[in-house]
């Protein structure tokens, strides 16, 4: 298989990129060649910002599975589809050959029907990384249920919330999770969080970790048993089938919720065409992916990379994705070196959390470990340090392999921002080019275009993008005008990231942050909201206020002012029954790194906090504070500033 849209030098980017702006119909048509269709295309766009409203492939009829699987079956059968690399080291690692994916998969769609599940019912899905979760995924689509896939990491009481928001019938999930030294209850998760439900049918348990589970008489059904009653349904005579369900070019594929500036977290809703043409297109494109190359991206399945790099983008290029169930530091450190040494690994996708995590062990778990396989680095989701990018490139890639920084959000579906592997120029800790079909622009507050440099040369301001590519979410689940609200609406005809960027003399991007609430934890994006409402469900919190502050290893650490009622005990107690509750309610990916205990906090004479005064006192500037005359009480500040942890 070869991919005639893969960008081969920096003279066909460009060109590229000209033709896909000034002609985007004609040249995502020709794109859109490369895959197999039910019914091709009436009309390749229409869009408007305002509403807002994209369709990309208007009129066509696919089903996203027949793309990642059902046409590799020719000439790949027998070829790996996923590598599955256990949590722990000695337990046997599967690889899930294409012919193995479609028959698992064939499974899991019979299942669900037997059960019900029809096209458009939301299907969540809470399971550990292993690859029955790429089977649940894949069997969804095959017959256009919507999957929401939630990380293993957060608690029963976000499950709730996200359930409701659904309105899901049906739950995918395992008795429990290995991660790390970690065993996760994850069925016992499920089930504190449907206390109370009236929605939800029928609950999937896959065996993996054998904890004891409670299985409720004609709601709770075990995987195995489905599945091995659905295996003498799709397999006859030796031949396996189920028939794909017809999908609209717009119909919804899946929903995936991310952190917003208020409390409640948004169903991103992506569709089925242009969110497969665009996974498959970047993934070829900025990996430069070779057929019969091992991928190894080392996200979690619950997030958006794990979605488009782990599952969709391989495998509708007919790829070998490598899944690891593990973290990198189990049973130690070397775990990530030992994988790409075990299977040759020939592209490395991680975040800058882990390269900086992995720095801290030194390179003693680098020794004895053969990483000459490795062709491609990239990284993901926030952006990464010079120190990081340095020593990623001179002890990982062995100053051989390009890396790629990659910029996108679950939002965008897929890279928006990045160069291309050994194609296009890298610069440390730049995001670098748009991919073709991105147009971006940097814009003031007012949305103007911001045309002054900086006396370093560089153009600053908010990154928006001028119109619209495949992969661009459709909706927030159930509520258009919030998607409207926040990402249309801050600045007209204009889709607005959220994030700050720098732009060099040569049309390189450098993403400097979020300029919302929102905090980007570990690439993972967090509410300042939503952290506060946790926190204040504290019984002694009276108020909190949280930001985000420059962490080593995270990025970006949260940091949390409080005002405290009556104190039960001392303050370092109550600081952890605060991170329990936040727990509780969230998960641990969003327990604050520091609480300060306050009397106050900076309000204006209308109420509203300064969040941009604790920001600065929580990154250590104390006298630069800028305008505190509109203070409600400016002695505050100083008491704040006193206390600073």
């Amino acid at each position: 298989m070869s991919y005639p849209y893969q960008i081969a030098s920096l003279e066909q980017y460009h060109a590229d990129y000209k033709k896909s702006v000034d002609d985007p119909e004609g040249f995502w048509g020709s794109i859109a060649e490369n895959f197999e269709w039910r019914k091709k295309h009436d009309k390749v766009l229409e869009w408007n910002f305002t509403e807002p409203k994209v369709e990309w492939f208007k009129g066509a009829k696919l089903n996203i599975t027949e793309n990642c699987i059902d046409r590799h079956l020719k000439t790949m059968a027998d070829k790996p589809a996923i590598i599955w690399e256990p949590n722990n080291p000695e337990e046997r690692v599967r690889i899930v050959t294409y012919a193995r994916l479609h028959k698992r998969v064939c499974q899991v769609a019979q299942m669900l029907v037997n059960n019900g599940v029809k096209k458009g019912d939301r299907v969540c899905i809470y399971m550990g990384m292993v690859p029955e979760l790429a089977y649940a995924i894949l069997g969804c689509a095959r017959i256009g249920a919507i999957h929401s896939v939630i990380f293993g990491g957060f608690s029963a009481q976000s499950i709730a919330d996200r359930l409701y928001d659904a309105q899901a019938e049906f739950i995918i999930t395992c008795d429990g999770a290995y991660r790390g030294a970690k065993d996760i209850p994850l069925k016992s998760v499920i089930d504190d969080a449907l206390i109370g439900n009236r929605t939800v049918k029928k609950v999937f348990v896959y065996t993996r970790t054998r904890i004891p589970v409670s299985m409720l008489k004609g709601r709770d059904l075990w995987w195995e048993d489905e599945m091995e009653y659905a295996e003498t349904q799709v397999e006859k005579d030796g031949v396996v089938s189920f028939p794909a369900v017809e999908m609209d070019a717009e119909d919804p594929l899946f929903i995936l919720y991310t952190s917003g500036s208020t409390g409640k977290p948004k169903g991103v809703v992506h569709s089925s065409a242009g969110y497969m043409v665009w996974t498959n297109y970047t993934f070829v494109n900025v990996f430069q992916y070779q057929p019969g190359q091992v991928h190894f991206c080392t996200a979690d399945i619950g997030w958006i990379t794990g979605h488009s790099y782990i599952v969709y983008g391989p495998l509708s290029a007919g790829g070998t994705s490598l899944m690891f169930e593990g973290v990198p530091t189990y049973p130690d450190a070397g775990r990530f070196w030992d994988i790409v040494d075990r299977h040759k690994v020939n592209i490395l996708y991680t975040a800058p959390t882990a390269i900086r995590s992995l720095m801290g062990f030194g390179l003693d778990p680098l020794k004895g470990k053969d990483l000459s396989s490795l062709k491609i680095l990239g990284t993901v989701g926030e952006p990464i340090n010079e120190e990081a990018w340095h020593w990623y490139d001179e002890h990982i890639g062995k100053k051989k392999c390009p890396i790629v920084d990659t910029w996108w959000q679950t939002e965008n579906g897929g890279v928006l921002i990045s160069n291309l592997a050994g194609i296009t120029p890298s610069k440390p800790s730049w995001a670098t080019l748009p991919m073709p079909g991105v147009q971006p622009i940097l814009v003031d507050e007012n949305g103007k275009e911001v045309t002054e440099k900086d006396e370093h040369g560089m153009l600053k301001g908010n990154l928006c993008i001028k119109a619209p590519w495949p992969s661009i979410l459709r909706t927030t689940y159930g509520d258009h005008e919030r998607c409207r609200i926040n990402y249309f609406a801050t600045y007209p005809n204009l889709y607005f990231t959220g994030d700050g960027a720098l732009k060099d003399a040569d049309g390189n991007y450098r993403i400097t942050g979020r300029v919302d609430d929102v905090l980007n934890v570990s690439g993972h994006r967090i509410g300042t909201a939503e952290v506060e409402n946790a926190i204040n469900m504290h019984a002694g919190v009276v108020e909190s206020a949280v930001v985000g502050y420059p962490h080593d290893i995270k990025g970006q650490g949260i940091y949390a002012y409080v005002i405290y009622g009556h104190m039960h005990g001392d303050a370092e107690h109550t600081k952890k029954d605060i991170l329990q509750t936040v727990t509780r309610v969230i998960g641990a990916i969003a327990k604050p790194d520091k609480i300060q205990f306050v009397t106050g906090l900076p309000k204006t004479r209308s109420g509203k906090i300064m969040r941009r005064i604790l920001r600065k006192i929580a990154e250590g500037e104390m006298t630069n504070l800028g305008d505190t005359s509109a203070l409600l009480d400016p002695t505050v500040v100083e008491e704040i500033k006193n206390g600073k942890l």
